[in-house]
């Protein structure tokens, strides 16, 4: 995992430039009082949004088309944070630069969410599935990616509603409200993935790209093979793993190859090339184009645009 803290911006400096930009004062609240809510990533933003509706602005930390993994935080988004009042993170390595963020400010200001601690973990497993990912280290390392199981989501807007009502209570009754509709349609999504791999014809995905599926596979009982772990750092192809992939294609006759958003799905299309499989994207949410921005795509439209294509690898 690659972690950049800051590489120029030392605690002090960061300190500065926060007096600079909002005087060391409190922030002005909003003429409209709406509550302020800043996620990392775009799952939990989206989740946000569909609860506060008209009554919160929120927004996505980490630029739209932007690499989550190497993301480096700039000044400006310590003063979006230190500005809000709800704010929410993964709380894993692939933030680890959160925790810098944070030491640079004042924490009592606004409320803080890890998605981590929405849900039970899953410890990160080696790539051909249902083993340690880290054997013999004696820290386990958790899979990160705990909202691609609808069945957690529905978990994390529940703590969301949670502390944007702590936040906004003259609110409540209206998030509680909205909560409930928006988890009946996460509710619906879940027994969508449930008709579509309940009596399907194989069940194993195969992910030529990093897999941050594991709390989705293990929800509806598949299987799974992928290239390189969840969070894993290195993700160039080579000859083994190539191979690897091909063979297990091959003697399993799985009729598609996944790749995720963000990538050049080059290794994706070398599997697919030498065994006549299907190319398709499984999209993590983890974060979107400008392009899907602009379209208005959410985790809904999204994680059913992965159905369609779970069907299809699934049959």
């Amino acid at each position: 995992m690659k972690k950049k803290l800051y590489a120029v911006l030392s605690g002090g400096l960061i300190l500065c430039l926060l007096c600079a930009l909002t005087g060391c004062t409190r922030p002005v609240e909003t003429q409209d009082g709406r509550l302020k809510v800043v996620s990392t990533v775009f799952a939990p933003f989206d989740f946000s949004r569909e609860i506060v509706g008209e009554r919160g602005d929120c927004t996505l930390l980490v630029p739209p088309g932007t690499e989550v993994h190497s993301y480096e935080p700039t000044a400006r988004d310590l003063i979006t944070v230190q500005n809000c009042d709800v704010f929410v993170y993964i709380g894993g390595e692939s933030d680890a630069w959160v925790d810098k963020l944070l030491s640079a400010l004042d924490t009592s200001r606004f409320r803080t969410v890890t998605l981590m601690d929405c849900v039970e973990l899953l410890p990160e497993e080696a790539i051909s599935g249902g083993e340690p990912a880290h054997a013999g280290e004696a820290e386990t390392e958790y899979d990160e990616h705990v909202w691609t199981s609808p069945r957690n989501a529905i978990r994390i807007v529940e703590k969301l509603r949670q502390n944007f009502a702590a936040a906004a209570p003259s609110d409540a009754e209206y998030f509680s409200s909205r909560a409930e509709s928006y988890t009946g349609k996460l509710t619906a999504l879940d027994r969508a993935f449930v008709e579509v791999t309940a009596n399907a014809a194989h069940r194993t995905l195969v992910m030529a790209d990093r897999f941050p599926l594991l709390y989705f596979v293990r929800a509806y009982g598949l299987d799974y093979r992928a290239a390189f772990p969840g969070c894993a750092s290195e993700t160039e192809p080579n000859a083994a793993t190539v191979a690897r992939l091909i063979d297990e294609v091959k003697a399993e006759r799985i009729p598609v190859v996944f790749y995720l958003e963000m990538s050049d799905g080059r290794m994706a299309d070398t599997v697919c090339e030498a065994t006549g499989a299907k190319k398709r994207l499984f999209h993590s949410c983890h974060n979107v184009t400008a392009e899907e921005q602009q379209a208005g795509e959410t985790y809904l439209s999204l994680m059913y645009r992965n159905r369609d294509a779970v069907k299809e690898a699934l049959g």
